[in-house]
Protein backbone atom coordinates (compact mmCIF):
# COMPACT_ATOMS: atom_id res chain seq x y z
CA UNK A 1 0.00 0.00 0.00
CA UNK A 2 3.05 2.50 0.83
CA UNK A 3 4.69 1.54 -2.45
CA UNK A 4 1.05 2.84 -4.37
CA UNK A 5 1.31 5.71 -2.48
CA UNK A 6 4.41 6.88 -3.27
CA UNK A 7 4.08 5.78 -6.54
CA UNK A 8 1.09 7.94 -7.20
CA UNK A 9 3.10 10.79 -5.37
CA UNK A 10 5.80 10.80 -8.21
CA UNK A 11 3.52 10.74 -10.49
CA UNK A 12 1.10 13.93 -9.12
CA UNK A 13 4.09 15.79 -7.68
CA UNK A 14 6.53 17.07 -9.64
CA UNK A 15 10.24 17.32 -8.32
CA UNK A 16 11.74 20.28 -6.69
CA UNK A 17 13.69 21.32 -9.49
CA UNK A 18 10.32 21.86 -11.27
CA UNK A 19 8.97 24.26 -8.43
CA UNK A 20 9.93 27.81 -10.99
CA UNK A 21 8.57 25.68 -13.98
CA UNK A 22 5.15 27.69 -14.68
CA UNK A 23 2.40 25.05 -13.27
CA UNK A 24 0.74 24.76 -16.54
CA UNK A 25 3.82 23.84 -18.38
CA UNK A 26 4.24 20.86 -15.71
CA UNK A 27 0.94 19.99 -16.05
CA UNK A 28 0.76 19.62 -20.15
CA UNK A 29 -0.13 15.79 -21.25
CA UNK A 30 3.56 15.73 -22.76
CA UNK A 31 5.37 16.67 -19.81
CA UNK A 32 3.23 14.04 -17.89
CA UNK A 33 4.12 11.41 -20.72
CA UNK A 34 7.96 12.21 -20.09
CA UNK A 35 7.73 11.52 -17.02
CA UNK A 36 6.02 7.94 -17.04
CA UNK A 37 8.17 7.50 -19.68
CA UNK A 38 11.83 8.22 -17.55
CA UNK A 39 10.32 6.36 -14.59
CA UNK A 40 12.41 3.02 -13.67
CA UNK A 41 10.83 -0.27 -14.49
CA UNK A 42 9.82 -2.22 -11.41
CA UNK A 43 12.83 -4.50 -9.68
CA UNK A 44 10.97 -7.47 -10.70
CA UNK A 45 9.85 -6.68 -13.80
CA UNK A 46 13.94 -5.78 -14.65
CA UNK A 47 14.59 -9.28 -13.13
CA UNK A 48 12.29 -10.76 -15.48
CA UNK A 49 13.48 -8.82 -18.17
CA UNK A 50 17.06 -10.08 -17.50
CA UNK A 51 16.27 -13.64 -17.70
CA UNK A 52 14.41 -13.16 -20.66
CA UNK A 53 17.70 -11.52 -22.26
CA UNK A 54 19.56 -14.87 -20.97
CA UNK A 55 17.45 -17.32 -22.56
CA UNK A 56 17.15 -15.70 -26.10
CA UNK A 57 21.38 -15.13 -25.96
CA UNK A 58 21.13 -19.23 -25.17
CA UNK A 59 18.38 -19.91 -27.79
CA UNK A 60 19.93 -17.20 -30.35
CA UNK A 61 23.64 -17.43 -29.91
CA UNK A 62 24.63 -14.51 -32.71
CA UNK A 63 22.41 -12.07 -31.49
CA UNK A 64 23.40 -9.45 -29.26
CA UNK A 65 20.57 -9.58 -26.61
CA UNK A 66 22.68 -8.88 -23.24
CA UNK A 67 24.43 -5.76 -22.21
CA UNK A 68 27.81 -6.55 -21.85
CA UNK A 69 30.73 -9.83 -22.45
CA UNK A 70 33.59 -9.46 -20.03
CA UNK A 71 36.24 -11.48 -22.16
CA UNK A 72 39.48 -12.51 -20.48
CA UNK A 73 42.04 -13.68 -22.87
CA UNK A 74 44.63 -15.79 -21.15
CA UNK A 75 47.70 -18.01 -21.91
CA UNK A 76 48.97 -20.65 -19.50
CA UNK A 77 46.61 -18.83 -16.72
CA UNK A 78 46.11 -21.66 -14.38
CA UNK A 79 47.21 -20.17 -11.58
CA UNK A 80 46.50 -16.32 -12.15
CA UNK A 81 42.66 -16.89 -14.11
CA UNK A 82 41.21 -17.51 -10.59
CA UNK A 83 41.68 -13.80 -8.85
CA UNK A 84 40.46 -12.81 -11.89
CA UNK A 85 37.17 -14.52 -11.72
CA UNK A 86 36.88 -14.09 -7.83
CA UNK A 87 36.60 -10.28 -8.94
CA UNK A 88 34.02 -10.26 -11.48
CA UNK A 89 32.28 -12.90 -9.06
CA UNK A 90 32.20 -9.83 -6.57
CA UNK A 91 30.68 -7.53 -8.95
CA UNK A 92 28.34 -4.88 -7.51
CA UNK A 93 25.26 -3.09 -8.89
CA UNK A 94 24.93 -5.21 -12.25
CA UNK A 95 21.58 -7.10 -10.38
CA UNK A 96 19.55 -6.02 -13.43
CA UNK A 97 22.11 -6.41 -16.17
CA UNK A 98 22.44 -9.45 -18.00
CA UNK A 99 25.99 -10.05 -19.10
CA UNK A 100 28.27 -12.78 -19.84
CA UNK A 101 32.01 -13.84 -19.08
CA UNK A 102 34.38 -15.33 -21.83
CA UNK A 103 37.63 -17.27 -21.03
CA UNK A 104 39.31 -17.50 -24.38
CA UNK A 105 42.51 -20.09 -23.88
CA UNK A 106 45.19 -19.14 -26.33
CA UNK A 107 46.79 -22.14 -26.76
CA UNK A 108 47.52 -22.90 -23.27
CA UNK A 109 49.54 -25.86 -22.51
CA UNK A 110 48.50 -26.09 -18.58
CA UNK A 111 45.21 -26.64 -16.78
CA UNK A 112 43.78 -23.49 -17.70
CA UNK A 113 40.50 -24.80 -19.48
CA UNK A 114 39.98 -27.35 -15.91
CA UNK A 115 40.03 -23.99 -13.86
CA UNK A 116 37.25 -22.49 -16.17
CA UNK A 117 35.38 -26.46 -15.70
CA UNK A 118 35.50 -25.84 -11.76
CA UNK A 119 34.49 -22.49 -11.89
CA UNK A 120 31.38 -23.39 -14.29
CA UNK A 121 30.08 -25.81 -11.62
CA UNK A 122 29.97 -23.38 -8.96
CA UNK A 123 29.28 -20.39 -11.32
CA UNK A 124 26.21 -18.34 -10.64
CA UNK A 125 23.67 -19.68 -13.68
CA UNK A 126 22.29 -15.83 -14.21
CA UNK A 127 25.93 -14.91 -15.48
CA UNK A 128 27.20 -17.54 -17.99
CA UNK A 129 30.70 -18.29 -17.96
CA UNK A 130 31.67 -19.55 -21.34
CA UNK A 131 34.98 -21.35 -22.19
CA UNK A 132 36.44 -20.84 -26.22
CA UNK A 133 40.02 -22.40 -27.10
CA UNK A 134 41.97 -19.98 -29.72
CA UNK A 135 44.90 -22.65 -31.23
CA UNK A 136 46.29 -19.14 -33.00
CA UNK A 137 49.31 -17.85 -30.53
CA UNK A 138 48.60 -14.29 -29.87
CA UNK A 139 46.22 -11.69 -28.14
CA UNK A 140 44.77 -10.44 -31.46
CA UNK A 141 43.37 -13.60 -32.64
CA UNK A 142 41.62 -14.12 -28.82
CA UNK A 143 40.44 -11.24 -29.18
CA UNK A 144 39.30 -11.84 -33.04
CA UNK A 145 37.66 -14.98 -31.40
CA UNK A 146 35.90 -13.32 -28.66
CA UNK A 147 34.39 -10.75 -30.94
CA UNK A 148 33.08 -13.35 -32.93
CA UNK A 149 30.89 -15.20 -30.13
CA UNK A 150 30.19 -12.17 -28.16
CA UNK A 151 26.29 -11.55 -27.96
CA UNK A 152 26.28 -8.09 -26.43
CA UNK A 153 27.06 -5.03 -28.10
CA UNK A 154 29.92 -4.28 -25.91
CA UNK A 155 32.76 -6.46 -25.34
CA UNK A 156 35.15 -5.92 -22.34
CA UNK A 157 38.64 -7.49 -22.57
CA UNK A 158 40.79 -8.10 -19.09
CA UNK A 159 44.53 -9.64 -19.52
CA UNK A 160 44.47 -12.76 -16.77
CA UNK A 161 46.43 -10.50 -14.61
CA UNK A 162 44.06 -7.44 -14.54
CA UNK A 163 41.87 -7.39 -12.03
CA UNK A 164 38.71 -5.26 -12.45
CA UNK A 165 37.45 -3.12 -9.45
CA UNK A 166 33.67 -4.00 -7.76
CA UNK A 167 31.85 -1.74 -9.66
CA UNK A 168 34.08 -1.75 -13.29
CA UNK A 169 31.32 -3.72 -15.31
CA UNK A 170 28.67 -1.26 -14.46
CA UNK A 171 30.70 1.80 -15.37
CA UNK A 172 31.67 -0.30 -18.39
CA UNK A 173 28.29 -0.63 -19.60
CA UNK A 174 26.42 3.07 -18.39
CA UNK A 175 29.93 4.47 -20.21
CA UNK A 176 29.36 2.88 -23.48
CA UNK A 177 24.79 3.68 -23.79
CA UNK A 178 25.54 6.96 -22.49
CA UNK A 179 28.21 7.40 -24.88
CA UNK A 180 26.98 5.53 -28.13
CA UNK A 181 29.47 7.12 -30.43
CA UNK A 182 32.30 6.02 -28.58
CA UNK A 183 33.85 2.77 -30.66
CA UNK A 184 36.02 1.85 -27.59
CA UNK A 185 37.39 3.35 -24.08
CA UNK A 186 40.01 2.45 -21.39
CA UNK A 187 40.27 2.09 -17.91
CA UNK A 188 42.00 3.82 -15.27
CA UNK A 189 44.73 1.44 -14.85
CA UNK A 190 47.23 1.09 -11.91
CA UNK A 191 50.16 -1.29 -11.37
CA UNK A 192 50.38 -3.72 -8.38
CA UNK A 193 54.06 -4.24 -8.16
CA UNK A 194 56.19 -7.52 -6.72
CA UNK A 195 59.57 -5.87 -6.31
CA UNK A 196 59.72 -2.14 -6.94
CA UNK A 197 59.92 -0.49 -10.51
CA UNK A 198 63.32 0.46 -11.32
CA UNK A 199 64.47 4.75 -11.18
CA UNK A 200 62.22 6.74 -12.70
CA UNK A 201 59.62 4.08 -14.06
CA UNK A 202 56.88 6.72 -14.44
CA UNK A 203 58.84 7.76 -18.17
CA UNK A 204 57.90 4.17 -19.50
CA UNK A 205 54.80 3.21 -17.07
CA UNK A 206 52.41 3.65 -20.12
CA UNK A 207 54.19 1.12 -22.45
CA UNK A 208 53.29 -1.46 -19.93
CA UNK A 209 49.58 -0.79 -19.97
CA UNK A 210 49.65 1.57 -16.80
CA UNK A 211 46.49 4.48 -17.65
CA UNK A 212 46.55 7.43 -15.70
CA UNK A 213 45.07 10.24 -16.91
CA UNK A 214 43.25 11.59 -14.22
CA UNK A 215 39.69 11.46 -12.76
CA UNK A 216 37.66 13.13 -15.61
CA UNK A 217 36.28 11.12 -18.66
CA UNK A 218 38.26 12.44 -21.29
CA UNK A 219 38.27 11.84 -25.59
CA UNK A 220 41.54 10.76 -27.42
CA UNK A 221 42.37 13.15 -29.66
CA UNK A 222 42.97 11.82 -33.19
CA UNK A 223 46.54 14.17 -33.21
CA UNK A 224 47.81 13.50 -30.13
CA UNK A 225 48.63 9.97 -31.38
CA UNK A 226 48.01 8.99 -27.84
CA UNK A 227 45.71 5.55 -27.36
CA UNK A 228 44.44 3.20 -24.60
CA UNK A 229 46.12 -0.16 -24.42
CA UNK A 230 43.89 -3.47 -25.10
CA UNK A 231 43.97 -4.50 -21.37
CA UNK A 232 40.80 -3.08 -19.82
CA UNK A 233 39.65 -2.07 -22.71
CA UNK A 234 35.78 -2.00 -23.77
CA UNK A 235 34.52 -2.14 -27.57
CA UNK A 236 31.59 -1.48 -29.74
CA UNK A 237 30.89 -4.79 -31.54
CA UNK A 238 29.55 -2.63 -34.28
CA UNK A 239 32.35 -1.41 -35.01
CA UNK A 240 35.23 -3.58 -34.78
CA UNK A 241 33.10 -5.72 -36.88
CA UNK A 242 32.81 -2.40 -39.29
CA UNK A 243 36.40 -1.31 -38.64
CA UNK A 244 39.14 -4.07 -38.16
CA UNK A 245 40.35 -6.23 -41.16
CA UNK A 246 39.89 -10.05 -40.07
CA UNK A 247 43.56 -10.13 -40.51
CA UNK A 248 46.47 -7.92 -38.46
CA UNK A 249 49.49 -6.69 -39.47
CA UNK A 250 50.41 -7.11 -35.97
CA UNK A 251 49.19 -10.07 -34.43
CA UNK A 252 51.84 -11.96 -34.85
CA UNK A 253 54.45 -12.00 -32.16
CA UNK A 254 57.90 -9.44 -32.85
CA UNK A 255 60.63 -11.25 -31.12
CA UNK A 256 59.48 -12.80 -28.00
CA UNK A 257 55.61 -11.30 -27.74
CA UNK A 258 53.17 -9.67 -30.05
CA UNK A 259 53.73 -5.33 -29.69
CA UNK A 260 51.20 -2.68 -30.84
CA UNK A 261 48.30 -5.50 -31.93
CA UNK A 262 45.72 -3.60 -29.59
CA UNK A 263 46.71 -0.30 -30.63
CA UNK A 264 46.13 -1.30 -34.82
CA UNK A 265 42.32 -2.32 -34.03
CA UNK A 266 41.66 1.00 -32.10
CA UNK A 267 43.19 3.07 -34.51
CA UNK A 268 40.92 1.17 -37.21
CA UNK A 269 38.03 2.03 -35.38
CA UNK A 270 39.73 5.96 -34.77
CA UNK A 271 40.02 6.08 -39.16
CA UNK A 272 36.10 5.39 -39.19
CA UNK A 273 35.33 8.12 -37.15
CA UNK A 274 34.41 6.25 -34.14
CA UNK A 275 35.19 8.04 -30.54
CA UNK A 276 38.12 6.74 -28.42
CA UNK A 277 37.75 7.58 -24.86
CA UNK A 278 39.13 7.30 -21.15
CA UNK A 279 37.02 6.03 -18.64
CA UNK A 280 38.14 6.58 -14.95
CA UNK A 281 35.21 4.84 -13.50
CA UNK A 282 36.76 1.94 -14.92
CA UNK A 283 39.53 1.19 -12.55
CA UNK A 284 41.60 -2.57 -12.89
CA UNK A 285 44.51 -3.16 -11.48
CA UNK A 286 47.34 -4.72 -13.30
CA UNK A 287 49.51 -7.42 -11.34
CA UNK A 288 52.97 -6.76 -12.30
CA UNK A 289 55.22 -9.50 -11.11
CA UNK A 290 59.23 -9.11 -10.47
CA UNK A 291 60.31 -10.33 -13.70
CA UNK A 292 58.89 -7.94 -16.05
CA UNK A 293 61.04 -5.41 -14.32
CA UNK A 294 64.20 -7.19 -15.46
CA UNK A 295 66.72 -5.59 -17.98
CA UNK A 296 66.53 -7.98 -20.29
CA UNK A 297 62.81 -8.22 -20.25
CA UNK A 298 61.91 -4.49 -20.75
CA UNK A 299 64.67 -4.20 -23.32
CA UNK A 300 62.65 -6.74 -25.31
CA UNK A 301 59.61 -5.45 -24.77
CA UNK A 302 60.55 -2.04 -25.88
CA UNK A 303 62.44 -3.13 -29.32
CA UNK A 304 59.01 -4.90 -30.55
CA UNK A 305 56.94 -1.75 -29.37
CA UNK A 306 59.67 0.21 -31.79
CA UNK A 307 59.28 -2.23 -34.43
CA UNK A 308 55.80 -1.79 -34.43
CA UNK A 309 55.56 1.65 -34.76
CA UNK A 310 55.30 2.12 -38.18
CA UNK A 311 52.63 0.22 -38.98
CA UNK A 312 50.90 2.19 -35.97
CA UNK A 313 52.10 5.49 -37.37
CA UNK A 314 50.77 5.00 -40.88
CA UNK A 315 47.49 3.96 -39.52
CA UNK A 316 46.71 7.51 -38.47
CA UNK A 317 47.83 8.81 -42.18
CA UNK A 318 46.14 9.45 -45.55
CA UNK A 319 48.28 6.88 -47.90
CA UNK A 320 49.09 9.14 -49.84
CA UNK A 321 51.21 10.86 -47.35
CA UNK A 322 53.38 7.89 -46.37
CA UNK A 323 56.55 8.50 -48.47
CA UNK A 324 56.71 11.72 -47.05
CA UNK A 325 55.76 10.64 -43.19
CA UNK A 326 57.73 7.78 -43.06
CA UNK A 327 61.10 10.27 -43.60
CA UNK A 328 59.61 12.99 -41.39
CA UNK A 329 59.41 10.17 -38.59
CA UNK A 330 62.48 8.39 -38.76
CA UNK A 331 64.33 12.37 -38.59
CA UNK A 332 62.42 12.86 -35.84
CA UNK A 333 63.59 9.42 -34.28
CA UNK A 334 67.18 10.57 -34.82
CA UNK A 335 67.03 13.85 -33.25
CA UNK A 336 65.23 11.85 -30.24
CA UNK A 337 68.48 9.31 -30.48
CA UNK A 338 71.07 12.83 -30.45
CA UNK A 339 69.12 14.05 -28.08
CA UNK A 340 68.79 11.43 -25.95
CA UNK A 341 72.80 10.69 -26.00
CA UNK A 342 73.17 14.46 -25.17
CA UNK A 343 71.21 14.29 -21.89
CA UNK A 344 71.97 10.95 -20.81
CA UNK A 345 75.30 10.20 -22.06
CA UNK A 346 76.61 7.23 -20.13
CA UNK A 347 73.50 6.42 -18.17
CA UNK A 348 71.69 6.18 -21.87
CA UNK A 349 73.24 2.79 -21.63
CA UNK A 350 73.60 2.08 -18.08
CA UNK A 351 70.35 3.29 -16.72
CA UNK A 352 67.38 0.34 -17.69
CA UNK A 353 64.96 3.13 -18.03
CA UNK A 354 66.94 5.20 -20.21
CA UNK A 355 67.94 2.12 -22.21
CA UNK A 356 64.52 1.61 -23.01
CA UNK A 357 63.89 4.60 -24.22
CA UNK A 358 67.11 4.52 -26.40
CA UNK A 359 65.90 1.37 -27.90
CA UNK A 360 62.67 2.64 -28.54
CA UNK A 361 63.87 5.61 -30.70
CA UNK A 362 66.48 3.02 -32.33
CA UNK A 363 64.04 0.33 -33.29
CA UNK A 364 61.21 3.27 -34.55
CA UNK A 365 63.81 4.45 -36.60
CA UNK A 366 63.97 0.74 -38.39
CA UNK A 367 60.59 -0.02 -38.22
CA UNK A 368 59.81 1.41 -41.89
CA UNK A 369 62.63 -1.51 -42.83
CA UNK A 370 61.12 -4.08 -40.38
CA UNK A 371 57.01 -3.86 -41.74
CA UNK A 372 58.13 -3.76 -45.22
CA UNK A 373 59.91 -7.51 -45.17
CA UNK A 374 57.22 -8.35 -42.48
CA UNK A 375 54.43 -7.56 -44.60
CA UNK A 376 55.71 -8.90 -48.48
CA UNK A 377 56.47 -12.20 -45.66
CA UNK A 378 52.57 -11.92 -44.62
CA UNK A 379 51.08 -11.97 -48.09
CA UNK A 380 53.86 -14.56 -49.85
CA UNK A 381 52.41 -16.56 -47.11
CA UNK A 382 48.98 -15.99 -48.02
CA UNK A 383 49.54 -16.59 -51.23
CA UNK A 384 51.38 -20.04 -50.76
CA UNK A 385 48.25 -20.90 -48.46
CA UNK A 386 45.50 -19.57 -51.23
CA UNK A 387 47.88 -21.96 -53.69
CA UNK A 388 47.86 -24.94 -51.62
CA UNK A 389 43.88 -24.48 -51.11
CA UNK A 390 43.56 -24.48 -54.75
CA UNK A 391 45.40 -27.40 -55.62
CA UNK A 392 43.68 -29.90 -53.21
CA UNK A 393 41.25 -32.42 -53.92
CA UNK A 394 38.98 -31.17 -51.03
CA UNK A 395 38.67 -27.48 -53.19
CA UNK A 396 38.56 -29.17 -56.47
CA UNK A 397 35.74 -31.04 -55.68
CA UNK A 398 33.84 -27.76 -54.36
CA UNK A 399 34.74 -26.25 -57.66
CA UNK A 400 33.10 -28.69 -59.81
CA UNK A 401 30.40 -28.79 -57.39
CA UNK A 402 29.69 -25.23 -57.86
CA UNK A 403 30.08 -25.24 -61.62
CA UNK A 404 27.50 -27.59 -61.65
CA UNK A 405 25.07 -25.54 -59.72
Amino acid sequence: MAERSLAALAVSAPPAWASSTPAKLWATPDAAKRRVANRPLPSYTQRLLRQLRLKLATAFPSSEVLDLSVVICTYNGERRLPQVLDCLLAQLGTEHLAWEVIVVDNNSSDGTAQVVETYQQHWPQDIPLRYAFEPRQGAAYARQHAIGIARSPLVGFLDDDNHPALGWVLAAQRFGVAHPQAGAFGSRIRGNFETAPPPNFDRIGALLALTERGSEPLIYDPKQKVLPPGAGLVVRRQAWLASVPAQLSLADNIGFRAAGEDLEVVLYMQRQGWEIWYNPAMRVQHDIPASRFERDYLLRLFRGIGLSRHRTRMLSVARWLWPLMTLLYMANDLRKIGRHLVTYRGEAIADTVAACELTLYAYSLISPFYIAQRLWRQRYQTQVREEAERRSPSFDRFSSLSKVE
